[in-house]
C-alpha cells in the first residue's frame, strides 16, 4: 500500500477502485410496494415476488427475493477502500498538487458518506468503521452505531468534503472531461439532505435531527445547488419525442457533463431495457411486463385542474371509490384530463402507443459517403466498396441538405453486399462528442444486394438531430479485413400514431392473470421508456439516484414540519416555502399550485401524495412508506383494472389482486445476512439482527 502512494496513477487507480459499490437503483422495486404488481406473480408461482408477497422471507433468505440482493457486504467493501485511501493520503508522497489529493480525498469522504446512506437507510443502525480494519482487529470490540451517529458523520463527511476549494482540481461542481460518476459538490449536498430528511423522520428520530435542523440543511442543500446552475429539465420536447419535458427528462442521457440535463445530480446505473423487461406484449422482443402499476397509484395522479379524482374508498378492498363531485372525474372516461405525469409515466387502455404530428412519408434524403478513418472507400457509379483498415474505421455522411420534417418515424436505409458482414455498427449523430451514438444490431454478410433498415428515429429525437447541415459519423465495428458494399443511402421519414393500447379483456395488450408477458392490473410501466425501442434500437432512459426535484421535496418535507406549509425560509439567495417548493415541481409538470392556507394535516397529504406522483418508479416509494411508518396502511395489497369491451362499449371493473403479508413492522428494515450477524454473535455475543428478523 505504501507503494501505491507514491505514484501518482496507482493513486488514482486506487480512488477510481473506491466507486462502484452503490446498488444501481432498480425499476423492479416498484412492485415491493404498492406502486404495482408484478407480472411475475402467478406467472411462475415461484418467483421473488410471491415468495415476497407471501411473507416467506427469513434472514437467511433475504438477500434471493429483494431487488437489490444484501448489498451490506458490498457496502462495506467500498467503506473499507475509502478508509484506506484517506488513510494513505495523510503519508502519501505521491507527485500532485495539495490542491488536487485534497480533491481526491474530498471525493472518498463524500463516496464514503453515500455508502453509508445506503446502508442505514436499508438497515438502520450499522456499525461505524472509520479507519481500515486490520487483519488482527478485535471484532468483539464493535457495535452498532445509531442511525443519527451515522448521519452525523454522513454530515461531517461531506461538510469536510465541501471545505476543499471548488476547483477543477479540488472538490467541484463542474463535471470535466471523463469525469462523469466521480463525486462532486451537488453530490456531497445531496447525501446531507437526504440523510437528514431521513434521520427526521418517524422511523428513525431521536432527536438528534429535528425538522429544524433538517430544514436548515436543506435550505443550504438547495440554496447552493440553485446557486450553482442546477434547475429542473423544462425544455419542452417536439410532438414526436415525447409528451412534455418530465417524460423526455427519463429519456434524455444524462451524461452529458451538465450541457443539457441541469436536474441530474448523481446517475448509477445504465440505459434501462423498459421495453424488455417492462414492456408491452406488442413490441417485439419483449419478455415480460415487469412492474405493472396500480390502480391505487393510477387513482393518485389528479385531474389537470389539481384536485383529486378519488378522496379514498368506501371498502376496505379498495373497490368502492369515493369520488371527487367536483374534479370533473368521469368513471366510464377514468384517463381523460389527467395530470401530465400520468401520460408520461402510465401505459392505460387507449393510450397512444406512438407519437406522431401528422402527415404521411415524406421524399427520402438521399446521402453520399465522405470522410473516412481506418477505412478504404472507393466509389464507382453510385457504389461505393468500403474495406475496414484498422481500429475504429468509420466513414461520414454528406450532410442534410435541408432540416427533416420532425416526424415520428426516421429510417436510415441501403442497399448492401457483404462477405464478412458488419459487427454492432455504431451511428454518431455530430457533434461527435458527448455520448451522441447508438450502437445497432449486427449487419449479416450478404451475397447479393439486400436492403437493410436502421431504426434511427429514437436517437433523432434524444440528440436533437436532424437540421440541415447535420450529418452521421457509421462507425463499422472495431476490426480490420470488414467489407461491405453500399448504394442508395437514404433517410426516410413518416408519421403515425399507431393503433393506441389495448388492455380490454382480448386486447393487443391484454390483461393476464397467468401470462409473463401481459399486465396484470390493467396497466403498463411508461416512464422511462421510449416508444421508438425495440429488439436492436433500446433508445430507453435512465433512473438517476439523485436529481434536483428530490432536494426540493427534502426541503418541503421538513420546512413544513417545522415552520408550517407557507412560511417563507432564507438561505443565502434562497427565499422559499415549503408550497413555493412544492409549485415549482408542479409547474414543470404543467399543474396549477397548491392553494395558500392549507393545514399542515392536509398540506402534508398533498405534500406526500405529490411525492408519490413526482418521484414513482424511482425506488423512494419503497423507503418513503417505511420512513413514514405507514407501511401497514399502504402495502396490504393492491388492485387493478379489468375493461371488457362490448361492441364500442367499455365497462370497468376494479378488482384486488392477492393480499400481501410483508407488512408487520419488521418489513420496515432490512434484516442482516444471518451468516454475519452469527459471526458477531460468536465473536463477542451482541446480536446485531434488526427486530423480527432473527431466524
Amino acid at each position: 500500500m505504501d507503494d501505491i502512494f507514491t505514484d501518482y496513477n496507482q493513486t488514482r487507480g486506487y480512488l477510481n477502485s473506491c466507486y462502484g459499490y452503490v446498488p444501481t437503483p432498480d425499476m423492479d422495486r416498484a412492485s415491493y410496494t404498492d406502486e404495482s404488481e408484478n407480472a411475475d406473480i402467478n406467472a411462475t408461482g415461484s418467483s421473488k415476488y410471491d415468495f415476497w408477497y407471501d411473507g416467506n422471507i427469513t434472514s437467511s433468505n433475504y438477500a434471493d427475493y429483494s431487488t437489490d440482493g444484501s448489498p451490506w457486504s458490498d457496502l462495506y467493501t467500498g467503506i473499507r477502500k475509502c478508509n484506506v485511501f484517506i488513510e494513505g493520503m495523510r503519508t502519501a508522497t505521491v507527485y500532485a498538487s495539495e490542491e488536487e489529493k485534497a480533491g481526491w480525498v474530498a471525493q472518498a469522504r463524500t463516496l464514503r458518506a453515500l455508502y453509508y446512506l445506503q446502508l442505514i437507510k436499508r438497515y438502520g443502525g450499522v456499525p461505524l468503521v472509520k479507519s481500515s480494519v486490520e487483519i488482527g482487529h478485535d471484532f468483539s470490540q464493535d457495535h452498532k452505531a445509531s442511525f443519527n451517529e451515522v448521519v452525523n458523520f454522513i454530515v461531517s463527511d461531506c461538510d469536510s468534503a465541501l471545505m476543499v476549494p471548488d476547483t477543477e482540481q479540488g472538490f467541484h461542481w463542474a463535471i470535466y472531461d471523463n469525469q462523469q460518476g466521480i463525486m462532486t459538490r451537488a453530490v456531497a449536498y445531496a447525501v446531507q439532505s437526504q440523510a437528514v430528511t431521513y434521520a427526521a423522520s418517524p422511523l428513525f428520530t431521536d432527536g438528534t435531527y429535528t425538522w429544524e435542523k433538517a430544514t436548515s440543511i436543506n435550505a443550504e442543500a438547495l440554496n447552493q445547488l440553485l446557486s450553482h446552475d442546477y434547475k429542473l429539465f423544462d425544455d419542452k420536447p417536439s410532438p414526436d419525442a415525447a409528451q412534455n419535458a418530465y417524460a423526455l427528462y427519463f429519456i434524455t442521457n444524462p451524461n452529458d457533463q451538465r450541457s443539457y440535463d441541469k436536474e441530474t445530480i448523481y446517475q448509477v446505473g445504465g440505459q434501462r431495457q423498459v421495453w424488455k423487461y417492462a414492456g408491452l406484449p406488442s413490441t417485439t422482443g419483449q419478455e415480460k411486463a415487469g412492474p405493472c402499476p396500480s390502480q391505487e397509484l393510477i387513482d393518485s395522479y389528479e385531474m389537470a385542474n389539481g384536485q383529486s379524482p378519488i378522496r379514498g374508498y368506501a371498502d376496505a378492498d379498495h373497490l368502492q371509490p369515493i369520488i371527487n363531485p367536483t374534479s370533473g372525474y368521469d368513471p366510464n372516461r377514468p384517463y381523460e384530463g389527467r395530470d401530465p405525469r400520468f401520460y408520461a409515466s402510465i401505459y392505460y387502455n387507449g393510450a397512444p402507443k406512438t407519437l406522431g404530428v401528422g402527415g404521411s412519408e415524406t421524399q427520402p434524403f438521399t446521402l453520399e459517403l465522405g470522410t473516412a478513418n481506418n477505412l478504404s472507400a472507393t466509389e464507382e457509379s453510385g457504389v461505393y466498396l468500403l474495406t475496414t483498415t484498422g481500429g475504429d474505421p468509420f466513414i461520414q455522411t454528406s450532410p442534410l441538405a435541408e432540416k427533416l420534417n420532425g416526424y415520428s418515424n426516421v429510417v436510415l436505409t441501403f442497399e448492401y453486399k457483404s462477405n464478412t458482414g458488419i459487427e454492432k455498427p455504431e451511428i454518431f449523430f455530430n457533434p461527435i462528442a458527448g455520448g451522441r451514438s447508438t450502437t445497432y444490431s449486427n449487419i449479416p454478410p450478404a451475397t447479393d444486394w439486400t436492403t437493410y433498415t436502421i431504426d434511427i428515429g429514437a436517437s433523432v429525437g434524444q440528440f436533437t438531430w436532424g437540421k440541415a447541415d447535420d450529418f452521421l459519423r457509421i462507425d463499422f465495428g472495431g476490426l480490420a479485413g470488414k467489407d461491405i458494399q453500399l448504394r442508395n443511402i437514404k433517410i426516410t421519414e413518416s408519421s403515425g400514431e399507431g393503433s393506441p393500447i389495448e388492455t380490454f379483456v382480448g386486447g393487443k395488450e391484454a390483461i393476464s392473470s397467468t401470462n409473463i408477458k401481459n399486465t396484470r392490473t390493467g396497466y403498463y410501466l411508461r416512464k422511462f421508456n421510449n416508444y421508438r425501442s425495440g429488439s436492436g434500437n433500446n433508445a430507453d432512459g435512465y433512473i438517476r439516484l439523485f436529481r434536483l426535484a428530490e432536494i426540493y421535496l427534502n426541503f418541503a418535507e421538513s420546512a413544513y414540519q417545522s415552520e408550517g406549509p407557507d412560511v417563507n425560509i432564507t438561505a443565502g439567495n434562497l427565499s422559499l416555502s415549503a408550497r413555493d417548493a412544492v409549485n415549482t415541481i408542479r409547474t414543470r409538470a404543467g399543474m396549477p399550485p397548491l392553494p395558500i392556507g392549507l393545514a399542515k394535516t392536509d398540506f402534508e397529504q398533498r405534500y406526500r401524495n405529490e411525492r408519490r406522483i413526482e418521484l414513482a418508479f424511482e425506488e423512494h416509494r419503497f423507503f418513503d412508506v417505511r420512513r413514514w411508518k405507514i407501511l401497514s396502511e399502504t402495502d396490504q395489497f393492491v388492485t387493478g383494472m379489468r375493461i371488457e369491451k362490448a361492441g364500442n362499449n367499455l365497462s370497468y371493473n376494479r378488482f384486488k389482486l392477492t393480499s400481501r403479508k410483508s407488512t408487520a413492522d419488521k418489513w420496515l428494515l432490512y434484516p442482516i445476512d444471518q451468516s454475519e450477524v452469527n459471526k458477531i454473535i460468536g465473536l463477542g455475543g451482541e446480536n446485531w439482527q434488526n427486530p423480527g428478523w432473527l431466524d
